[in-house]
């Protein structure tokens, strides 16, 4: 990707060719030396953990040497970006699928947003884009080329000192989308440019109002009166539990490890799907509802027959947040209703009382290119996702 010039917008801007050019440096030299020798699959590499592991560790106690441990709290919010004319679409179809509520609505000179909200969770910022796009060199593959400006394209993260977070971080090579903090009436914001990794930005908010108003003094409201759908089912879906991000098998190791570098997430666990050339890898923050996962190849994409389903989904949508979950509970009536309403699903619900956790994927929606995810988790169920279930989860992205 090439250098471009840096832009000024509150929730945009234009692409820098790496987020951190210092903190990932020494990793990447191993990492490429280490994708550049011979594995057992041929030419390239096979992943695993131990290295990840090793490094993993070694940026928690990096963060905490440089002052960044604790700086960085939970999800405040994730932004999807939509094309213009689906952008409404984009919302009624995400008010009639999940407990989100409708917020508020308004436009400035760059963008169009719609704030979506729901009881102890992250809020859905769903966005068009009247400027140009960070995303459009990660866009052009066969299947996204139509919506070129579609994706989940960052996750927005809170701090208590923004100040300090951008000082240490500039300090270290991170690359931000504007030159300095924009402040706004009720809060001060900045996000990373785009990764080459995960195909994310990173954004960091700090509240300073009572009030916590994403518009910003340069915004007008949008006459949209957007209600929910009266749905009683949709009581059953609550926060925002995980988005899950496709990324290639040589990128899987420097994504999580860029985002640990930028978060206070620590790595978790993976889980590894042989059969399906499939590795799920979660990172978590302690205290925190929301989980971040990617998942990737074990060993490089060949060709869609024998590559699996996630290698080939990276090669047909190119490097993306795959889907967004959302905790249910009654996940059977539930899934049952929202069939009745016309949603179409990849599988059928997996899993069960027994094991822990039930799940179901959608097909990917048509205004976002994401598919939703129900999850319900039951009683003291102490994992966070089951080699059976991502099995058969990994399994039904092929159909997409």
């Amino acid at each position: 990707m090439s250098d471009m010039r840096q832009g000024k917008e509150i929730f945009g801007g234009l692409m820098a060719k790496r987020i951190c050019s210092k903190c990932m440096d020494a990793f990447l030299r191993v990492h490429n030396a280490r994708a550049r020798a011979p594995g057992p699959n041929g030419p390239g590499f096979d992943n695993s953990d131990d290295s990840l592991q090793r490094e993993a560790e070694r940026v928690v106690q990096e963060r905490k040497t440089v002052g960044l441990e604790g700086l960085v709290r939970g999800l405040d919010c994730v932004i999807l970006n939509t094309e213009a004319l689906r952008h409404r679409a984009a919302v009624e179809e995400l008010l009639a699928r999940t407990g989100f509520g409708f917020e508020a609505a308004f436009e400035d000179p760059q963008t169009m947003t719609c704030v979506l909200k729901a009881a102890d969770s992250a809020s859905l910022l769903v966005q068009s884009r009247k400027t140009a796009s960070p995303f459009e060199d990660v866009s052009a593959f066969p299947k996204a080329a139509g919506l070129p400006h579609t994706r989940l394209e960052t996750l927005v993260f809170e701090t208590a000192d923004l100040d300090r977070y951008v000082a240490i971080q500039k300090a270290r090579g991170v690359n931000f989308l504007s030159d300095t903090i924009v402040r706004s009436g009720s809060y001060s914001f900045i996000q990373t440019v785009p990764s080459t990794f995960s195909g994310m930005s990173f954004g960091f908010i700090q509240w300073s109002g009572a009030v916590w108003d994403y518009a910003s003094p340069e915004s007008t409201p949008l006459d949209w009166r957007l209600r929910q759908p009266e749905y009683p089912f949709l009581d059953n879906v609550k926060e925002l539990d995980h988005a899950a991000a496709r990324v290639e098998a040589r990128d899987r190791d420097p994504a999580i490890i860029e985002f640990l570098h930028l978060t206070n997430y620590r790595f978790d666990f993976s889980i590894y799907v042989e059969a399906l050339n499939s590795i799920t890898n979660v990172a978590r923050l302690p205290g925190s509802k929301f989980a971040a996962v990617f998942t990737s190849g074990i060993h490089p994409y060949v060709d869609d027959e024998t590559s699996g389903p996630t290698e080939k989904f990276v090669h047909n949508y190119g490097t993306r947040v795959h889907h967004i979950a959302f905790r249910t509970e009654n996940i059977e009536a539930t899934v049952d209703a929202l069939k009745d309403t016309g949603m179409e699903f990849l599988l059928d619900l997996v899993g069960s009382e027994q094991e822990g956790l039930k799940q179901i994927f959608s097909v990917p929606s048509v205004n976002t290119l994401l598919v939703t995810e129900y999850i319900h988790r039951y009683g003291d169920f102490a994992g966070f996702f089951t080699k059976s279930n991502v099995t058969l989860l990994t399994a039904a992205t092929g159909k997409q």
